[in-house]
């Protein structure tokens, strides 16, 4: 009789930790020559990989709709916009190389808040614990992860999902606002001012006397001769 070879947990650790670190130097080689490359059109690609491997990193956490997430709202359609405007706006990239160290200290302050804010959070969560980190052993078939996130946005998280969710309204209605306004070097159709136009507006009648139209007849046919 045939025995079922016993899983080696050990093992499958491991692979996933390494695949895990590998993804990670990935993503984290991308992100740099997102903001190295010197073409603006190889930046987006690498933006495109590092979404791709953010992705892989989440499947492998189990975070299966976050991955699918970013797969299709990132680089279905917002990196295929970024690529889109790159390559049809005209980058004076030597102006931007020319520049560069002016952005430099703003740039470096930025990125300092960032990484002190991420070390605070790691630091309130993880430093100080005694219990192991753990990967997300097998659940139940039927688990569902989406299910588990919507629960969990919609009861724990529900101001903050509020929150972003009127900031991204404001947004919106700043973003139409800003591209609906009226310029003086564009011109633009006005439909509701040319339904509203009145014949006094556009059309005036001159009446001539007869005497004076006898005239004018008599000179332009004196012209044409």
């Amino acid at each position: 009789m045939c025995k079922r070879p016993k899983e080696d947990p050990i093992g499958t650790m491991e692979l996933t930790t390494t695949i895990f670190y590998v993804f990670a130097l990935v993503l984290v080689l991308s992100a740099l020559k997102v903001i190295t490359a010197k073409n603006p059109v190889h930046s987006a690609l690498f933006l495109v990989l590092a979404f791709f491997t953010a992705a892989a990193i989440w499947m492998i956490l189990k975070a299966e709709f976050l991955a699918i997430l970013l797969l299709l709202v990132y680089v279905g359609a917002v990196m295929v916009l970024f690529l889109f405007v790159v390559m049809m706006i005209d980058i004076d990239i030597e102006h931007l190389r020319r520049d560069f160290w002016t952005y430099v200290p703003m740039a470096s302050i930025i990125g300092a808040l960032i990484i002190a804010e991420m070390a605070i959070v790691l630091v309130r969560n993880f430093i100080g614990t005694t219990n192991a980190v753990l990967p997300p052993g097998a659940q139940d078939p039927n688990y569902s992860n989406t299910a588990a996130l919507g629960k969990l946005i919609y009861t724990d998280y529900i101001y903050a999902f509020e929150v972003a969710g009127i900031i991204l309204l404001v947004a919106i209605i700043a973003a139409v606002a800003l591209t609906l306004r009226r310029r003086k070097d564009v011109k633009a159709q006005d439909v509701g001012a040319q339904l509203r136009v009145r014949r006094d507006e556009r059309v005036r009648l001159v009446k001539l006397p007869a005497e004076g139209r006898a005239e004018a007849d008599a000179a332009a046919a004196a012209n044409k001769n």
